[in-house]
């Protein structure tokens, strides 16, 4: 019997085995009591006047700002003539970012103006993007026995999940173009660069209104696309993982979800952790540019 053959008939039979032992003692009925949307659900752990308190996505906050800047500084202060491994390739991110990301899209003032700005808008949401798959014990409601300790149990979280992370960070974007254009053009020659040239007369009065409500849609757009990707991504994890599992009862059916879990798992973090931090800093310079060309 080849090896292919015997690998194929081991997975089936482990298969088999589990729907029969999951049958027999697995299956309890669904699970009403478990809600999934509680794993994103932001508890206080620190309560401070106003909108300020302290939970677990400011902690994933603090830690991709730390990253974005520990790892940078420890870096830049172990520069070698001979570059080794790792120094080659953040130069190789550092020239990615100045001339792609921020000097494909920018003019070359705007681009030495703000390479610094969008390079670290990207490092700041792939760091945030990719610590949101590594387990940390952040979830309050579920807690296990350390040492005598009552310890937060372990969970994936991001903070670019949460719709108000990605908020803030486009209102930043949003305005600073904004800013950019009026101080490059007056905020009358801003204004008339979105009508289009040789639209006038009647026309000119549609044209205008599309272009502000298009420009508030620019809120909507960058901020959901980075806030859905993150949050669908951990959602399709947390399911296969386990809460598909647990909702229906069957235990056997981790068999099939489990494998899946692990695939989505790589893709997020091979993938789309990256993909969506190079979509946001991309925009940011694309809008940015934008703002200042002869006609936009």
């Amino acid at each position: 019997m080849k090896t292919r053959t015997k690998l194929l008939l081991a997975f089936a039979i482990l298969v088999v085995l589990a729907l029969v032992l999951g049958a027999a003692f697995g299956s309890e009925g669904q699970n009403t009591a478990y809600k999934p949307q509680n794993e994103f659900r932001l508890d206080s752990w620190i309560d401070l006047p106003g909108p300020f308190d302290i939970n677990k996505a400011v902690l994933y906050l603090f830690l991709s700002a730390g990253l974005t800047t520990g790892t940078m500084l420890y870096i830049a202060n172990r520069m070698q003539a001979r570059p080794n491994r790792v120094q080659t390739a953040v130069e190789t991110l550092y020239t990615f970012m100045r001339d792609n990301l921020a000097g494909g899209n920018m003019p070359r003032s705007m681009a030495r103006k703000w390479f610094l700005f969008v390079g670290t808008l990207f490092l700041f949401i792939w760091f945030n993007n990719l610590i949101g798959y590594i387990p940390l014990p952040t979830n309050s409601e579920e807690t296990f026995r350390f040492l005598g300790v009552d310890v937060p149990s372990f969970a994936l979280y991001a903070a670019t999940a949460n719709i108000s992370v990605p908020l803030v960070l486009t209102l930043v974007v949003w305005i600073s173009y904004h800013v950019e254009g009026i101080r490059a053009k007056g905020l009358v020659g801003y204004l008339k660069g979105w009508i289009p040239a040789g639209v006038e007369g009647a026309a000119a009065g549609p044209i205008f209104v599309i272009e502000v409500i298009s420009h508030f849609v620019r809120i909507i757009s960058l901020s959901v696309r980075l806030f859905a990707n993150i949050l669908a991504g951990h959602l399709l994890i947390l399911f296969m993982a386990g809460g598909l599992v647990v909702l229906l009862g069957l235990a056997a059916l981790g068999v099939f979800t489990i494998p899946l879990a692990v695939a989505f798992f790589l893709f997020e973090v091979g993938l789309v952790a990256t993909l969506q931090a190079f979509i946001f800093a991309t925009l940011t310079a694309i809008y940015l540019g934008g703002a200042v060309a002869e006609e936009h």
